[in-house]
């Protein structure tokens, strides 16, 4: 019993670091990007999903 707490526990912990740890970089990244470059990206990304942006 104990094993299949302490499985439970690893299983449930890993994904919610992997977040915060991926989220972070995200943040990171987007804070110290320039303005006109994410726009573009986003600008981008739009255009591929089909989404009229202007």
């Amino acid at each position: 019993m104990t094993a299949l707490v302490h499985s439970a526990a690893k299983s449930t912990v890993f994904p919610a670091v992997a977040a915060i740890i991926l989220g972070f970089g995200i943040v990171t990244m987007a804070g110290h990007v320039q303005a006109s470059a994410l726009h573009d990206a986003a600008h981008d990304v739009r255009h591929a999903t089909g989404f009229p942006c202007h």
